[in-house]
């Protein structure tokens, strides 16, 4: 259950952007990483208001107020595993999706949204540097054969659901290098 009143206790705090200038000299992330606790007070205010318009306004449906709660009582693992059980990809919908989850935030009709994208990528982020980040094998070999086209994320989620269901799965790529808009249209960071 979220704290009921955690939207009252704490404001909206996103990460300070790194100066222009230092930006310009190499190509980490915009962002600072944020202050110790400041993600924790974010899941702290999402309210789990009963109907989480924030699953509509995700175009995957992430379960978001489980995921927020969990960070809420420091139980990290599990949110990623929430996490990662309706999105293959948070590290980069993390950092590139424009949160159309924070405006469907229940609170944002009278206060802040909730920094949903924010808590998402500190999750993700929290996985990899924990080494929670593993392959899931298939428990079984159904002996059928896919093939996916393209190497973008739609395609790369595709085959991870594909062979988790215990397919053998061959990606092909036009380009000369996987990872299709993610590659191509992104800008290294």
């Amino acid at each position: 259950m979220a704290d009921p009143h955690g939207f009252q206790k704490f404001n909206r705090a996103t990460p300070a952007h790194r100066p222009v200038p230092l930006r310009l000299m190499d190509y980490r992330e915009v962002y600072e990483k944020a202050p110790a606790g400041q993600i924790e007070q974010q899941a702290t205010r999402c309210m789990d208001c009963g109907v989480p318009f924030c699953h509509e306004g995700c175009p995957l449906g992430n379960i978001i107020p489980e995921w927020n709660d969990l960070v809420r009582q420091n139980r990290w693992r599990e949110a990623y595993d929430r996490l990662h059980a309706t999105n293959n990809f948070p590290e980069f919908t993390g950092r590139l999706c424009p949160a159309p989850c924070e405006g469907a935030c229940v609170l944002g009709i009278n206060d802040d949204a909730v920094a949903i994208k924010d808590v998402e990528l500190a999750i993700v982020e929290r996985a990899f540097a924990e080494g929670w980040t593993t392959p899931i094998k298939p428990s079984l070999d159904t002996g059928m054969r896919v093939a996916v086209v393209g190497s973008g994320p739609a395609g790369l989620a595709a085959a991870q659901q594909l062979t988790r269901a215990g397919h053998t799965v061959t990606v092909y790529e036009r380009d000369d290098r996987l990872g299709g808009l993610m590659r191509y249209g992104v800008p290294e960071y």
